[in-house]
């Protein structure tokens, strides 16, 4: 049986009376863009905390690759959970950004690159090292390789968060609010750095309110609500034309951000790529 890059099938996770997904499917091909949208609460992160088992659900399946992530399928339709070095293995090809960086404070930008290549990916240092100022040019970042995180901006924070990741190599990008939590000046800096990754073809799933940015770099919007899927389709599709009266509302809720109310946002621009 061939699967898509990345298979979510059947979701189900509940938090005591809270049902936070209910019976979610999604596929993403690889070298695909998808932005998940929606209101709070509506089981985004929660999705996107399933991929790498950080919040196993209660029901469903993920499947990375042609291989199962958390999980070994059993006969009879069980499923036995993972030993946590085989979690470990193939959480290591998915690059994991949360919007609080999660940066560590104790150790120098260049050390919050190299120090998690050698413990994972048992890497020489000198290799590692190597990478981890390759990825900091890339970011911008070049001239910050000795610097202590609590010296950076949130914006240079949350970008240290991403070179970190892409030095494990990931096939797969899981990012959750990337600029939620930064000031409106910085956050051009960090979408940059992810539309450039969109380009270069880096399979992403990212939780966003920035409609803008979605409408630019994502292959598909995906739009949640009480922990199901709404509605999805392409930017120009989702944005401009929903189907949807949820949707609808959604987007008139956000119409101080809607991306088609700017020229550089124009669905001719999204469709052509302009």
């Amino acid at each position: 049986m061939t699967r898509s890059f990345l298979e979510l099938s059947q979701l189900t996770t509940r938090f005591g009376d809270t049902l936070a997904l209910d019976n979610v499917s999604l596929n993403v091909t690889q070298g695909e863009v998808v932005c998940l949208i929606g209101p709070s609460g509506c089981g985004k992160s929660t999705l996107l905390r399933s991929v790498n088992w950080l919040q196993p659900p209660d029901a469903g399946s993920v499947w990375l690759d042609n291989r199962p992530v958390g999980q070994i399928p059993e006969t009879g339709g069980k499923r036995a959970h993972w030993r946590n070095p085989d979690l470990a293995r193939q959480r290591a090809k998915m690059g994991m950004v949360f919007q609080n960086f999660n940066v560590w404070p104790h150790l120098s930008v260049l050390e919050n690159i190299v120090r998690a290549q050698m413990v994972v990916l048992k890497r020489p240092r000198a290799e590692a090292e190597t990478r981890a100022r390759a990825l900091l040019d890339e970011v911008g970042l070049g001239d910050r390789a000795d610097y202590w995180p609590d010296d950076l901006s949130g914006g240079q924070k949350q970008r240290v968060a991403i070179a970190r990741s892409l030095a494990m190599d990931p096939v797969l990008m899981l990012l959750d609010e990337p600029t939620s939590a930064l000031d409106p000046e910085l956050v051009s800096d960090v979408l940059g750095v992810l539309k450039t990754l969109a380009q270069r073809g880096m399979t992403m799933l990212i939780v966003t309110h920035e409609l803008g940015f979605a409408a630019q770099v994502a292959d598909r919007i995906v739009f949640m609500e009480s922990g199901r899927i709404v509605e999805m389709g392409p930017p120009a599709d989702l944005l401009e034309a929903p189907t949807t009266d949820r949707l609808r509302r959604f987007l008139d809720q956000l119409s101080t951000l809607n991306p088609f109310a700017d020229a550089p946002h124009a669905p001719s621009a999204v469709a052509t790529g302009a």
